[in-house]
């Protein structure tokens, strides 16, 4: 099947099969499918256009709901943090896209930036994989949820989380630029640097993440297919036939990773989640530079 937009020619059922499994293992720990989505596009698929952004963040918005409902079923979803979440990172995805379309359109410099994140995001999960801290177990719901200027706090599993609100917002805004830029929306990595900075129980962030992902890849999606008639040299506006296809095996993967995720350690989760970053970061730094 071709998909004129993107130039490729695959099978119809390879979009779907693939974002199922990337969106199953990977929305256990808050991360969206489109983390590891967009290395697969670019590498196996060949799609390498600057419209592979929006067709990752058009991914985002078929995919997520599913995930998002399982998590409020379970009473696992952390409002205040949601909405510091999309306050932060909804600027920062309108920057990040204007950045790549102004100053990363080449393929080369793009997968150096790309592995570059995905180096610093895997160093990050490596330090909370052996912190000495010890990993509080799924129990329960998330109960006593307050919000204010200064603070974001809940309960979880007998104990009190607090987090400062401006620290949040700061670091959501500077993700989601980053996110932006890369096309995952601007949640979609924000879930270690919660575990990490903030020492947020992985079990409590991951509907947060997925749904300010979502949010933002709104946002994103438009403010592509509005450059596209900006920029009409470029291929910017989504493949909304290779979208769609790959959000319906997402909307499948993030189900079943949100229904499944309680019964995995999060050491577990971390340690999956370390392997793929690491591979995918190699392979891009080091093609950079042989």
């Amino acid at each position: 099947m071709l998909f004129p937009v993107s130039g490729i020619e695959i099978h119809p059922l390879l979009p779907p099969v693939v974002s199922f499994v990337i969106s199953f293992f990977t929305s256990m720990s808050g991360l969206s499918g489109a983390f590891l989505l967009l290395p697969f596009q670019m590498s196996v698929l060949g799609y390498t256009t600057p419209s592979v952004s929006a067709t990752n963040q058009l991914f985002n918005i078929i995919a997520i709901p599913s995930g998002v409902f399982r998590y409020i079923c379970e009473g696992r979803m952390v409002w205040p943090l949601t909405w510091a979440v999309i306050a932060g990172t909804l600027p920062g995805v309108l920057i990040g896209a204007v950045i790549r379309i102004s100053y990363l359109p080449d393929t080369s410099d793009f997968k150096l930036f790309v592995g570059s994140v995905l180096l610093y995001v895997g160093f990050r999960l490596f330090k909370s994989i052996y912190s000495k801290k010890r990993e509080q177990q799924p129990i329960g719901v998330i109960t006593s949820q307050s919000f204010s200027l200064k603070k974001i706090s809940y309960s979880y599993g007998g104990e009190q989380y607090t987090v400062p609100t401006f620290s949040i917002f700061v670091m959501t805004f500077i993700v989601g630029i980053i996110g932006g830029i890369y096309g995952i929306g601007g949640g979609a990595i924000i879930a270690p640097f919660f575990i990490t900075f903030f020492g947020l129980p992985i079990y409590t962030v991951a509907g947060a993440c997925l749904m300010g992902t979502f949010v933002t890849s709104i946002a994103g999606v438009g403010i592509y297919q509005l450059l596209a008639y900006i920029y009409p040299s470029q291929a910017i506006a989504p493949d909304y036939l290779l979208g769609i296809l790959f959000g319906i095996g997402g909307f499948g993967g993030m189900y079943m990773g949100a229904l499944c995720q309680k019964y995995v350690p999060a050491t577990t989760l971390k340690l999956m989640l370390l392997t793929f970053i690491l591979l995918i970061s190699g392979k891009y730094i080091l093609g950079y530079f042989l």
